[in-house]
This record gives structure tokens, C-alpha cells and sequence, in this order.
């Protein structure tokens, strides 16, 4: 099956102004560099974007002036983390008629479901549009693990067309082949672990640190995608560490100081969540400067790479 995504989907952060209200103009500006560096699409309201503190009004408007943004030169997604079923399938319908290319679904959140109960969560809101679904699994965070035999169980809904693999565990990439073969698009959502995913075989990669180093996420993924093993390493040695911020339970305070100090945004984030202070601020910067001061010297990407 070719797949229906591929390439790099960022997770951007949903830019705020201080006192923690929605600074659209700042993401749409985020926008623009990500589609200039190549990207093959763009998740808005993932975890990454604080999808659960922001109230339906203002994510239904985020997703509806991003789509105005965009103007369909890349796909849009939106991450859809509700907590309940009535209240995903009432999301994506809304996003549907806004004018999102699909949707990433997660589990519903808070509630650990058995094995029926996830799979029939997924497949009940899947009902409820015709966009086609990226579904993301992140047991580590969520609680909710779809397994390989699951996602064997759900393969005849043809509007699940992706996987957002973030287990932390490259071994599933393997194991998700051999029981769906190229049923699915498969994502890594683990940035960390990009490389390795890689080697066993992924058609894309929904990247979060990397949206502070948009030319040099790209390059990574184009090396990669290249075979070029070499290359991509000593890139991916380079970046590791500031991959690494997005592995954290703080990894959106992390991310968005990063694209703060990149000069692409700001850190400001939405209560509860609080920017960072003291020590932990001191050891997060150092990461993100020194990854600036080493930064490597990119080739002039050909017009129109990707």
C-alpha cells in the first residue's frame, strides 16, 4: 500500500503571550520557516502544541486560522486529546469542515482502557469523518498501548493510514512490519530514536526539538532517507542532545525555550504549565547554546528539497 503520509510531520508548539493567551501571529510566523526548511506536513495541538489546557473555542480557532496559513501547500493535521468519545468525534468533525487534511488521535485521555475499549474508541471516531487518521501510540505518557496485534485488528478501518510509533522502543518498528507490513504510514514520534527507526524501516517522523532546527531537522531526515549512514551520523551526534529535551516531562518548556533562543518564538506557556527557573533553566540553555555555537554548516538545499 503506498503510504497516504510520509516524510517530516512537526509537532509545533501553539505560541502564547505571556499571560498565557493564544499568540497566532507568532505561530503562523513558526509556519513559515518550518514549510521553507521542507516539511511534508504540520501537526498542530499535539502534546507539544498543549492540546489539553486550551479550552474547544480556541483550539477550533488555531486550527481554523492555520489552515488560512498553510493555504494547502502541505497538509495540516490536528492532534485530537479528549476525554471522551462524544467529545473526539465532535472535535474532528468541527476540524473536518475547517479545513484539516487529518487528524492525530490519541487514546482518550485519563483513562487507562482495556484492549476493546481503546481499539473501539478508535474505530467509533474514525466513524465520525472522513479524514484520514494518524493514530498515536505513546504508552509511556498515555497509559494506552496499541500493540502490533492490535493495530492488526483495526486494519480493515482504511481511514487509520498512519502510526505515531512512540514506545521508545525502536524494536516495534520491526514488529509492527512483520504483523501489518505497509498496511500503515509509520511515524517515529520519538526524536531520540529517529535513526534507529530509520535502519528498520519508517516512512516518516513527527518531530518535536527539531522545530528550533528546522534546516537541520530536514537535512537529518533527507540523509536518512538517502542511506547516507555516514553523514547522518555525525548530524544525529550533533543533535542529539537537544534531542533529547523532548524526552522530558517538562519537554514543552524545553522545546519552546529552545525555539525561543533559536529566535523563532517565545517560551511562554499555558498554566499549569510554568516556564523554567533556577538550575533546571541554567542546564536546559546550556544544552541549547552549546547545540548553537557547534551548529554544523548545512549545504545549500536545492530549491524545492525535501
Amino acid at each position: 500500500m503506498k503510504p497516504h503520509w510520509t516524510g517530516v510531520f512537526p509537532a509545533i508548539t501553539t505560541q502564547m503571550h505571556k499571560d498565557g493567551s493564544l499568540n497566532l501571529d507568532a505561530t503562523a510566523r513558526h509556519v513559515e520557516v518550518l514549510i521553507a526548511s521542507g516539511v511534508s506536513g504540520i501537526v498542530f495541538l499535539g502534546s507539544l502544541g498543549e492540546n489539553q489546557p486550551m479550552t474547544g473555542a480556541e483550539k477550533r480557532l488555531l486550527i481554523e486560522v492555520m489552515v488560512k496559513v498553510v493555504k494547502s501547500r502541505i497538509p495540516v493535521l490536528s492532534g485530537v486529546a479528549e476525554t471522551s468519545t462524544a467529545e473526539a468525534i465532535r472535535y474532528v468533525r468541527d476540524v473536518e469542515k475547517l479545513g484539516a487534511d487529518g487528524v492525530m488521535l490519541l487514546p482518550a485521555m485519563l483513562y487507562k482502557g482495556a484492549p476493546d475499549e481503546t481499539m473501539t474508541f478508535f474505530r467509533t471516531v474514525a466513524k465520525g469523518t472522513g479524514l484520514p487518521i494518524m493514530i498515536y501510540n505513546n504508552p509511556i505518557s498515555y497509559a494506552n498501548d496499541m500493540t502490533p496485534e492490535m493495530f492488526t485488528r483495526v486494519a480493515d478501518e482504511k481511514k487509520f493510514v498512519a502510526l505515531k510509533e512512540s514506545s521508545g522502543d525502536p524494536r516495534r518498528i520491526t514488529e509492527l512490519r512483520n504483523a501489518v507490513g505497509d498496511r500503515y504510514a509509520l511515524f517515529t514520534g520519538v526524536d531520540d530514536l529517529v535513526m534507529e527507526s530509520s535502519v528498520m524501516g519508517i516512512d516518516g517522523w513527527v518531530a518535536g526539538s527539531g522545530i528550533a532546527f528546522p534546516a537541520e531537522n530536514q537535512r537529518l531526515w533527507n540523509l536518512l532517507r538517502s542511506g547516507k549512514w555516514d553523514e547522518a551520523r555525525t548530524l544525529y551526534r550533533w543533535f542529539q542532545p537537544l534531542m533529547k529535551l523532548d524526552t522530558s516531562v517538562h519537554f514543552v518548556q524545553y522545546i519552546k525555550l529552545a525555539v525561543q533562543e533559536c529566535g523563532l518564538g517565545s517560551e511562554w506557556v499555558r498554566a499549569p504549565r510554568l516556564v523554567l527557573k533556577g538550575a533546571e533553566r541554567k542546564a536546559v540553555l546550556k544544552i541549547i547554546h552549546d547545540g548553537i555555537r557547534s551548529r554544523p554548516k548545512l549545504p545549500r538545499a536545492k530549491a524545492g528539497a525535501r
